[in-house]
């Protein structure tokens, strides 16, 4: 009981301190991934929601590399077989070439159960909460 007690406040410290010196800190899960965070479809860019909509419908894809695997060479997303993830570029207003946004969706291609953005080209991923 004390451990948990030392535990659980070293946790806090370490937290406060990271927020502190200005230190990004993600969590992770049990497979070594960082957890993403979540946002709503409402909260995503127009250009987003447009994506995701061609995905469900399984195309027209406006860029030859849509649909393609997704790697997940970062290790952010939970680790998966090879060809679980793909990618959907997401338009980016007045880009001369793909931009750095990306859907990534997770599963069998048109029974997708997992979609994530990310807007920083796989510097972080958020979860679509539908």
């Amino acid at each position: 009981m004390i451990m948990n007690k030392m535990t659980v406040r070293i946790r806090q410290i370490f937290v406060i301190l990271t927020l502190w010196l200005g230190v990004s800190v993600s969590l992770l899960a049990q497979d070594g991934s960082q957890i993403a965070s979540q946002i709503k479809l409402q909260d995503l860019p127009p250009e987003a929601r447009q994506t995701l909509s061609l995905i469900k419908q399984g195309g027209p894809f406006p860029y030859e590399k849509d649909g393609s695997t997704f790697g997940n060479y970062e290790g952010l997303l939970p680790k998966r077989q090879r060809g679980y993830y793909r990618e959907f570029t997401v338009k980016t207003p007045y880009a001369r070439n793909r931009g750095a946004r990306r859907i990534i969706a997770g599963g069998e291609r048109l029974v997708f159960r997992e979609f994530y953005y990310t807007a920083d080209h796989y510097a972080s991923f958020k979860r679509i909460k539908e």
